[in-house]
Formats: structure tokens, C-alpha cells, sequence
């Protein structure tokens, strides 16, 4: 495994992150869970993300017993606050009460006295970004996270909240999680310049577009019997790169790449990834150890210039770069 600087934060992250993003707590049975969680930290990987609204709390619950049997000084551990987890009118957002004590709830549920990364789930403009800031950095002299960041916030939030904490002498914000793949290349545009010039890793979701992107869907396929897009409760998100005729042909071409280079589509999609110096950390999901095994190559993976051209000519055809609002 390598590893790199979360941003300019002197966090050590390892360049593949195992996330639990519908699948611990969810569609993965908590045996399977536990040996992808543990397949993972043997090889090397020291950042799992997760979040209190996966599966209202199960996915973090699920983590926490396993991570547990490890030396705590040894594991990045990141989670997530904003999304509803209960129908009150405060259970849900960004304001100091929220945070605080869905901070006070994630730690319970993962059994542990520290988050070494919170983040705020999304952007929330009902709430003054002051006070946001504010909790986060109390919950940071409190000791209860050792890092504060965002996820999918757009760039000019990004900069509004550098902005802030200078002026209110705040600690900085160190990450933003956006979701970052050969398909979806929004970040690109502003949100990747403004976070590298504050100082900001991206740890990026989905850099498998859901599967689309392990080359195991083709056009004019039936989609393959027990995969994620065969499932109605997980395949609501990959429905527009399924139909999408055009895209599952430029995958087609890329994968060609892939068995050029002796490497699998899912290791090129990774390396082409982490290519980018702005990434700090790309968030893997595995539901089987197989597959944590063979992502984690990428690390390895060096793309010529050459090959880079050639692959970004056939995702201009399908890439979206349009900024997100």
C-alpha cells in the first residue's frame, strides 16, 4: 500500500479507502463484512469511511466491532453528519446541536473516543456556515475528531469556508469527499483548483461508478445475474449508466486498454485516479475480500502521458464535467 498527505494536514491516508456505502449494515452479511474489513487493514489500508446515515447507524456499528481488535493509533477512521437520522425538526442538517451530538452518537455506535475525520455529509443553507464551522472546531479542541471536512460541497462554499475560518481564527477544513470517476469529472472544473489552492485532499466516492466501471456490464448485455444492478434496493443510482448505450461502449474500449496493460478495468479505473496529485484517497466498496484484493494493485499502476491521452479521448465522448450547483 502507498500513502499520502489528507491535503496539506500532515494525516497519513493510504491511497485506497474502504468505505461502507451500501454495503456494511446493508446488503453484506456481517461475516462478509468483517473479512472484507480485516482483508483490508492486512493489506495495508488504513482509512475506512463510513457515515451515521448508512443504514441508520448499522454501517458504523458494523465497523467499529471489527476495528476494535486493532490498535487505534493505527486506523484513520471518518464519518459523516448532515443526512436525517430521526423525524424530529433537529435531527438532521448542520446546526452545532446536530453535529455535536450526532458526533457524541457516531462515537458510541463505533465504540471509540475519536474520529480522526469528520465531515459534513452536504451543504445545508438553512444553517449559518459560521455556526457550522464553529461546532466543528469545538469538537476539535474538545478532541472528539481530530480533523474537520466536507463532502460534495461546491467550490465556491469551499471557499466561503476557508474565508470564514481565517476570520474567526477556526481550524481549517482538510477534505472534501466528492464522488470522482472517469465518468463523473465535475470536480475538475473549480471544485479541485479551489480545494488544492485551501489546502484540501479529495477523498473521492464511487470511483467505480457503481460497478459500471469493472467492465462486468456491456451493451447489449443482460445485466449479469447477483450484481448490484441486478438488485432493485441498490441499483436506483447506476439506472442513467445502464441505459446509457454510448458509455457502456467507451467502457468497452477502456477495458481493451485494460487487458493491453495485463491489468483488470477496475485497477485502470483506480490508477487513472489516483493519477490526479489533488486526490488524497479514493473509497473503495467491496462486498467480498476477492475484490479488495485486486483493487488495491492499482496503487501500483503507472499510466504514460500516451496512455492518458488516448483514454481521455474516449471519455470525452461520455465524461461530465458540468459543474455541480
Amino acid at each position: 500500500m502507498k500513502y499520502r498527505n489528507l491535503g496539506k494536514s500532515g494525516l497519513r491516508v493510504s491511497e485506497i479507502a474502504l468505505g461502507s456505502w451500501l454495503t456494511y449494515g446493508k446488503s453484506v452479511a456481517d461475516q462478509t463484512a468483517e473479512e472484507c474489513i480485516r482483508t483490508a487493514y492486512e493489506a495495508g489500508i488504513n482509512f475506512f469511511d463510513t457515515a451515521n446515515v448508512y443504514e441508520k447507524g448499522a454501517a458504523e456499528t458494523v465497523l467499529g466491532k471489527v476495528l476494535k481488535d486493532y490498535r487505534r493509533s493505527s486506523l484513520v477512521v471518518a464519518s459523516k453528519v448532515y443526512f436525517p437520522m430521526g423525524d424530529g425538526p433537529n435531527d438532521r442538517g448542520l446546526s452545532r446541536k446536530h453535529i455535536i451530538e450526532s458526533c457524541d452518537a457516531s462515537l458510541k455506535r463505533l465504540d471509540m473516543d475519536y474520529l480522526d475525520l469528520y465531515q459534513c455529509h452536504r451543504y445545508d443553507p438553512s444553517v449559518p456556515m459560521e455556526e457550522t464551522l464553529w461546532a466543528l472546531d469545538d469538537l476539535q479542541r474538545q478532541g472528539k475528531i481530530l480533523y474537520a471536512g466536507v463532502s460534495e460541497w461546491p467550490a465556491d462554499k469551499i471557499q466561503q469556508a476557508h474565508q470564514l475560518a481565517k476570520q474567526h481564527n477556526f481550524r481549517p477544513l482538510v477534505s472534501n469527499q466528492p464522488i470522482y470517476n472517469m465518468i463523473e469529472r465535475y470536480i475538475e472544473v473549480d471544485v479541485l483548483p479551489v480545494s488544492v489552492a485551501n489546502g484540501m485532499g479529495q477523498v473521492v466516492f464511487s470511483p467505480l461508478g457503481q460497478g459500471i466501471l469493472t467492465g462486468k456490464y456491456k451493451s447489449g448485455q443482460q445485466v449479469p445475474e447477483g450484481s448490484r444492478a441486478a438488485n432493485s434496493k441498490l441499483n436506483s443510482t447506476m439506472q442513467k449508466y445502464l441505459e446509457n448505450e454510448s458509455l457502456l461502449e467507451a467502457v468497452g474500449e477502456i477495458e481493451a486498454i485494460a487487458h493491453e496493460l495485463e491489468i483488470t478495468m477496475p485497477q485502470l479505473a483506480l490508477a487513472w485516479i489516483l493519477r490526479q496529485p489533488g486526490v488524497s484517497s479514493a473509497i473503495i466498496g467491496a462486498s467480498r475480500p476477492e475484490q479488495i484484493e485486486d483493487n488495491i494493485k492499482s496503487v501500483d499502476v503507472e499510466l504514460t502521458d500516451e496512455l492518458l491521452l488516448g483514454i481521455n479521448q474516449i471519455l470525452l465522448k461520455v465524461s461530465s464535467f458540468k459543474p455541480r450547483s
